[in-house]
């Protein structure tokens, strides 16, 4: 069983001889962090928008902030998509990758939750 397990785990693995295309990886990093966003705009932000306002504002104001963070994003795939294919597995650009995944997944994550607190801080202000 312990060579199945050995056999399956080896089938997965990365080959490391192919050289990391940093143009895809931030490609995929941009995708999916626009999932994560969006999705903490839904359960997040426009849960916490909907308990101070009974409208169509929550769905609106989700539609303007899922907007609002896609240029953002095109920025951070294009300084990666525009490189060359030489460039695109130069090793030596991984601290500026890891610089943007960082700056990237921090937005993803962390604006919806910045913006949600800020929605209820407004609404108990004005309630």
């Amino acid at each position: 069983m312990g060579k199945a397990i050995e056999n399956n785990h080896d089938m997965g693995a990365v080959d490391h001889g192919r050289p990391r295309d940093w143009r895809k990886a931030m490609s995929d990093n941009v995708a999916l962090a626009l999932i994560v966003y969006t999705g903490l705009q839904i359960f997040v932000t426009v849960n916490a928008l909907k308990e101070g306002v009974s409208s169509t504002l929550p769905y609106f104001a989700l539609v303007i902030l899922v907007a609002a963070i896609i240029p953002a994003c095109r920025w951070a795939e294009k300084r990666w998509k525009d490189l060359s294919p030489e460039a695109a597995s130069d090793e030596s650009l991984k601290g500026e990758f890891r610089r943007d995944q960082i700056i990237l997944w921090a937005a993803a994550i962390g604006l919806p939750l910045i913006l949600t607190a800020l929605f209820k801080a407004i609404f108990s202000a004005t309630a």
